[in-house]
């Protein structure tokens, strides 16, 4: 089979695509077929080595596929079938084409949504919505404030959140960026670049401040955010795509009575060191039941912004590294459907 391969960490150019010999079904995995495999900012870290799941050498990229399932392992627990039309996360392997993927982490999908938009559910819907009902109880009236708000993460956060019935304020840089914002349900949109996110937060909350942040910029974004947090507030800090981690005042912490939520989406995922028990990755499935639903009730748009042949997997990479990239760019290693 053909895939992208990684013999060493570093850069896109450290990459190639190369004939592989395909996987061999594993116990309690599930074959897949890939027809989509989503291009997200964490497969850079992954490339360059800085990812949590640092990967073995050599190594193939990607962890948000969609497709068909060919092979099922006698003791993989699952009510799926050969044939079936599925998406499925897994820490490393999806730029290829073919998968093997843990059979509790591989879920049928609507035949209204294609193997392009169904990448975004694995990881990119799934960690906004646990993020936002799970971990920060995020609830109808309230403001909910959502950074990097035109990339897939911070879509499916302004998407998620106007779903749940909360009041969204979403950054981005420049009108086109803004105007995806508001297209995918976002109340206000400011333009980060040209004036202080901060100030315009207080002032469209008359000086209370949002009630949540999701936050996958990280840096100065983050100590900006926490300045501009509701008492009671609470702040999810999904990933840190501005380079730099930030550290934690607690002062602020305490005299706003804050909660700072993390949220690893491997980890119920089991792909970390520590792992989700069974109960919380019987939770998985049920999240994916609720996910489909909206998109079904078409409150998730799952927006592509662009489809690339597998061969050039590093056109693709490009434009993410470089911001220039509204929802998820997807790489098709077959005709897709």
């Amino acid at each position: 089979m053909r895939a992208v391969v990684g013999h060493q960490f570093g850069g896109i150019d450290n990459l190639r695509l190369e004939d592989v010999p395909a996987p061999s079904l594993a116990p309690g995995t599930i074959r897949i077929s890939v027809r989509a495999a989503g291009v997200s900012f964490a497969n850079l870290l992954f490339i360059a080595g800085k990812h949590q799941n640092r990967p073995s050498l050599p190594f193939i990229p990607g962890t948000e596929i969609a497709g068909i399932v060919t092979e099922i392992a006698s003791d993989a627990a699952t009510p799926l079938s050969v044939g079936d039309r599925v998406c499925a996360g897994l820490p490393s392997g999806g730029f290829a084409e073919e998968a093997l993927v843990d059979a509790g982490n591989v879920f049928a999908i609507p035949d209204a949504l294609s193997f392009a938009r169904a990448t975004l559910f694995p990881t990119i819907y799934a960690t906004a919505y646990a993020g936002l009902t799970w971990r920060a109880n995020l609830k109808a009236g309230e403001t909910l404030l959502v950074h990097g708000a035109a990339g897939a993460s911070g879509l499916a956060a302004v998407e998620i959140g106007r779903a749940l019935g909360a009041r969204v304020i979403a950054t981005a840089s420049g009108e086109r960026k803004l105007e995806t914002a508001r297209r995918f349900g976002a109340d206000h949109a400011i333009d980060y670049k040209r004036q202080d996110f901060r100030e315009a937060v207080l002032e469209l909350t008359n000086g209370r401040g949002a009630d949540v942040v999701f936050d996958p910029v990280g840096g100065d974004v983050f100590d900006n955010s926490l300045r501009c947090i509701a008492p009671l507030g609470r702040i999810l800090p999904i990933g840190f795509a501005s380079g730099r981690i930030p550290q934690i005042p607690a002062n602020i912490v305490l005299v706003k009575n804050l909660t700072v939520i993390g949220l690893y989406w491997g980890f119920y995922m089991a792909w970390g060191k520590s792992r989700a028990d069974t109960a919380l990755r019987a939770q998985v499935g049920t999240l994916f039941h609720e996910l489909f639903a909206l998109f079904e009730a078409g409150k998730l748009g799952a927006p592509v912004d662009q489809t690339l042949p597998l061969a050039q997997f590093a056109d693709g990479l490009r434009r993410v590294e470089q911001r220039q990239v509204i929802g998820k760019v997807v790489l098709v290693p077959g005709e897709a459907a």
